[in-house]
């Protein structure tokens, strides 16, 4: 009888290149975007002295413009750089509360989408190697409820948004899952900034500067935390039937 090895055998060198591309193509993205100063154009300030010119450009390219700030916005998410959050509020300044809304939620969850493949395929089954049952357990724990975890995430932004990715990565959720919950989740935050945005054009003729902490202020934070916990009443729910 032939003996069948306890473990596969170890992937070849090509194909762990091939898997981890596509998180390299995204750490290069993020080292050129520091490389050549673009980070200095995502600030306050130049959107300030910019809008006459973005608004002109908007008018005057009514179907380009929205795509490119969608693609802007992909790349901003996929590659984790700074800036989301003057992105959202150009996308409300730019095109209003509700339009603006609906391309950074595009935006942001096709960005979340790509960089939740690329670390699923470059990293996770390593990771998975080298932590063991630890990991197993966790992602068991985390797969059966990943919706409503994602979720809870997503709501109340606790963690960084790339953090979030990468953990539901490493923890094995469903693409499905990811995409769905992802989508549902940051459209409250997402309104509110674009919400904050349209009104820029008063904030700008005063001199003064948007509140970005709005985000955490109790009418606000309110809401979103009783969203989040009709999130996790499901896995609650489960508990308690499991421990009756």
């Amino acid at each position: 009888m032939v003996e069948m090895p306890s473990t596969l055998p170890a992937a070849p060198p090509a194909s762990r290149a091939m898997r981890m591309l596509p998180l390299l193509v995204i750490a290069c993205a993020a080292a050129s975007f520091f490389a050549f100063g673009l980070h200095r154009y995502l600030s306050f300030d130049v959107l300030r002295d910019s809008r006459a010119v973005l608004l002109d450009l908007v008018a005057r390219h009514g179907v380009i413009a929205p795509l490119l700030f969608i693609f802007a916005y992909v790349i901003v998410t996929a590659a984790s750089l700074p800036g989301a959050s003057i992105m959202t509020l150009t996308g409300g300044f730019l095109f209003g509360t509700l339009v603006g809304g609906i391309y950074t939620v595009i935006g942001a969850t096709f960005g979340a989408i790509a960089l939740f493949l690329a670390a699923r395929t470059a990293l996770g089954d390593a990771l998975r190697a080298k932590a063991g049952g630890a990991l197993a357990r966790l992602e068991a724990g985390f797969r059966e409820n990943a919706f409503n975890y994602l979720i809870v995430l997503r709501l109340i932004p606790i963690f960084p948004f790339f953090v979030v990715n990468l953990a539901a990565a490493f923890l094995g959720t469903p693409l499905l899952q990811f995409v769905t919950a992802t989508f549902i989740g940051i459209i409250p935050a997402t309104m509110i900034y674009s919400s904050v945005g349209s009104g820029l054009g008063a904030v700008f003729d005063s001199g003064a500067t948007p509140n970005l902490g709005i985000i955490f202020s109790w009418p606000v934070l309110g809401p979103l935390i009783g969203l989040a916990l009709l999130a996790l009443l499901p896995i609650a729910y489960k508990r308690l039937k499991r421990g009756a």
